[in-house]
């Protein structure tokens, strides 16, 4: 049977979600700021092409957003803040929205979805139109879609679909080796899904330019100078399968929860309520992964840019493997009070947990101190009351129900869909 990959990618994601529900973003230069609204992470067309003629900006990928900011007044660009928990909701929309298309589907990331259609029969450009209408129809945003033999095509397939959108309509099927070997002539081997900046300068210094190249290179050699998935690449842009679809997420072999800080904190109680109120939503992903951790790490530390930067780690272990807020935050504080040293201007906090096991066939020691009582059943009361009432409805006392340190986020829109207190009110009359 052959192999039929489809990667389906939303256009210009975060900017597309905030259009859903902000009709005025429409037509004009948007673009979306990262964390603490440091740099840009998402830009619509308009904000991204440079044409003097058209007006439009140029504006790079993660450029600092104090570089562009007197586009603001001078092309009237628009800015919005990261607002993760609507791009989720848009994102777990258009998910259900590809399941109905596919029999199996691998969620690559917030805007990303690969899908194997392998023996289906049918024209795949019309049925990558149908993908798209139905996305456009049911969710409201614009998707491209690439077919290939292999994962690493398909991807190929997509980039080119976005990129000539105005002849491909955004839809590109790359089965047949002409038609696939034309784009790969073509093909920067720093645009091959899998080859980072790094990997692409080593491949380029040996002559290895377009994807062509990296395709025709003789293998062995490949896994020789690098590894055995850039010998893959190789093989997948020639195409042979190599990877499959994962269909269900692997197990977290670690949990992170860090920021930087909106303002600068100078005094050790800022910190606690900091690393409590991360410590707090690490252990709120821990349960909903079904795990227990017994390690935690905590760190603090300043701007690397200050005139004598400070960076400290503490870890610190569990006796037992664990899922309970108190715990970790106890952990947390205590490791931070060896850590914390006054007379720094700290910029950013984090928490880690590790060494995970799963919460269903964890046998516990026989010597080890009995857990708190009734801790699961806490825990899980906690979560309930969070979900429905929003987060820090019911929380650990060290956490702030408002953070004065909190990330800088200026242009953040409404919760359109995860607050009832922000819904849009309309008023027939």
């Amino acid at each position: 049977m052959n192999r039929v990959f489809c990667l389906v990618d939303c256009d210009c994601f975060y900017v597309s979600a905030e259009r859903l529900f902000d009709p005025t973003l429409i037509g004009v230069p948007v673009v979306a700021l990262s964390n603490s609204d440091g740099c840009v992470v998402s830009r619509c067309p308009i904000a991204k092409s440079k044409d003097p003629r058209t007006g439009e900006l140029g504006i790079k990928m993660g450029a600092p957003f104090f570089e562009i900011k007197h586009f603001m007044k001078s092309h009237g660009l628009r800015v919005v803040s990261s607002n993760y928990a609507l791009y989720q909701e848009v994102s777990n929309r258009v998910m259900r929205v590809l399941e109905t298309f596919a029999p199996r589907i691998e969620v690559y990331s917030i805007d990303e979805s690969w899908l194997d259609f392998s023996g289906v029969q049918g024209d795949l450009e019309k049925l990558g139109r149908e993908i798209q209408a139905a996305v456009k129809k049911q969710v409201g945003i614009g998707v491209g879609v690439g077919f290939g033999p292999t994962k690493t095509l398909a991807k190929a397939a997509n980039f080119s679909a976005k990129k000539w959108r105005a002849q491909t309509g955004g839809v590109v099927v790359l089965m047949d080796e002409i038609r696939r070997d034309k784009l790969l002539a073509w093909m920067p081997v720093d645009e091959i899904w899998g080859i980072g900046r790094q990997l692409s300068k080593r491949l380029e210094a040996m002559g290895v330019k377009k994807a062509i190249d990296l395709q025709r290179y003789d293998r062995k050699s490949l896994r020789k100078l690098f590894n055995v998935n850039v010998e893959k690449t190789s093989m997948e842009l020639e195409g042979v399968s190599c990877y499959a679809l994962s269909e269900g997420a692997e197990p977290k072999q670690t949990i992170a929860s860090t920021r930087s800080f909106g303002e600068r904190i100078t005094e050790l109680q800022g910190l606690r309520e900091a690393v409590t109120t991360y410590a707090s939503r690490a252990c709120v992903k821990l349960r909903s992964e079904g795990q227990l951790s017994s390690c935690l790490q905590v760190f603090i530390q300043t701007s690397r840019f200050d005139e004598k930067p400070y960076s400290r780690t503490a870890i610190c272990a569990l006796v037992t493997p664990s899922n309970d807020t108190r715990e970790f935050v106890a952990a947390a504080l205590e490791g931070l009070s060896k850590i914390f040293v006054p007379g720094y201007r700290y910029a950013k906090a984090g928490i880690i947990l590790s060494q995970f096991v799963s919460g269903e066939g964890y046998q516990p020691d026989l010597f080890a101190p009995e857990r708190r009582r009734n801790s699961e059943t806490l825990m899980k009361v906690m979560d309930g009351i969070n979900a429905r009432y929003g987060r820090g409805s019911i929380r650990i006392a060290t956490e702030p129900p408002i953070a004065q340190w909190a990330m800088k986020r200026d242009y953040l829109s409404d919760s359109f869909v995860t607050d009832w207190h922000q819904l849009k009110r309309v008023k027939m009359t």
